[in-house]
């Protein structure tokens, strides 16, 4: 009962935070995934939370890259505004490998709507500015994963020499520049009596000895990483890759390409490659160092992503 007067309530007066965005159903992409994740740890603090309807009680509006309704929140009564803070991915742009008119048109959508800005990561603020777009009021915070799906709990433990080294890599979109092309040059050249690698996702590569498994929900993902002991993270441009993110968090060291907002996520806890052969170097260090390359994984939890969006909201 409580529920159905909490939904009612929205509908007429709008909850006091609102988060505009177009919700699927896991699994689908990363900015999704966080959203998810975010709105669950509000819920959890207490705070009340809804999405895709303001009104006279609603105190933040926070609307995610172009994947809100643009005209219903440019519609918004005037005289109970909240504040409205922006979500910025990409440059996409620069992410899908096409012309950045899209980008262009998201800056317009901060110049009209935005009081607050946030970036995912650095790489993203900065490269935006490479194109000479700026925001209103950036900061960065980067994305974290729900706690309660992606954990070290019940994760295998750390590969002794007894067997293989279990590598994965994991993408909801098969954009080229996931880096398929560089996975089945992996796949291809791993020595496969030391290594055994896992794709999960969609990609348009095409693999000889790895294990390919179709996209699965959150918890049937995370299950999945636990039973492995490295991630391979090849995106290029990448801003803040949450499938990089929940291996971390499932306490998987990763080698990623230096690209994008790999560097920020992974800091000590793996290496990065440039090249393919560069690839094979990265394993051998992380599997001959495996326990430092794993206690050093620093990632934020969601618990304090959340708490610093919520000082952006009180700002």
């Amino acid at each position: 009962m409580a529920r159905i007067f909490q939904k009612l309530n929205h509908l007429l007066n709008g909850p006091k935070i609102c988060i505009f965005h177009q919700f699927h159903k896991p699994p689908y992409g990363g900015g999704n995934q966080f959203l998810l994740a975010l709105e669950k740890e509000l819920q959890r603090q207490g705070r009340d939370v809804g999405r895709n309807s303001a009104g006279r009680n609603t105190k933040v509006c926070l609307f995610n890259s172009f994947n809100f309704d643009f005209d219903k929140l440019s519609a918004l009564d005037a005289r109970f505004k909240p504040k409205m803070v922006h979500r910025i991915a990409g440059p996409i742009g620069v992410y899908r490998g096409t012309d950045t008119k899209i980008d262009t048109h998201i800056w317009e959508m901060n110049q009209a709507l935005a009081d607050r800005t946030i970036f995912q990561s650095h790489y993203s603020y900065n490269k935006h500015l490479e194109l000479g777009l700026v925001f209103k009021n950036p900061t960065v915070i980067s994305n974290a994963s729900d706690p309660t799906i992606f954990n070290r709990l019940g994760r295998i433990t750390p590969p002794d020499g007894e067997r293989k080294i279990k590598i994965i890599a994991t993408a909801w979109s098969n954009n080229s520049k996931k880096g398929g092309s560089l996975l089945a040059w992996l796949d291809e050249h791993l020595d496969h009596t030391r290594y055994e690698l896992t794709f999960v996702g969609q990609t348009k590569a095409v693999f000889k000895n790895a294990k390919v498994l179709s996209p699965v929900p959150s918890e049937e993902l995370a299950l999945i990483l636990k039973q492995h002991d490295i991630y391979v993270a090849p995106s290029q441009d990448d801003p803040c890759s949450n499938a990089l993110i929940e291996a971390l968090t499932c306490g998987l060291p990763a080698i990623y390409l230096e690209s994008g907002g790999h560097p920020e996520l992974v800091k000590e806890g793996g290496e990065g490659f440039s090249n393919e052969q560069e690839m094979l170097t990265a394993l051998d260090k992380i599997a001959s160092n495996y326990t430092h390359y794993q206690n050093s994984i620093n990632m934020p939890t969601l618990e304090e992503t959340t708490r610093r969006y919520l000082e952006v909201f009180n700002s």
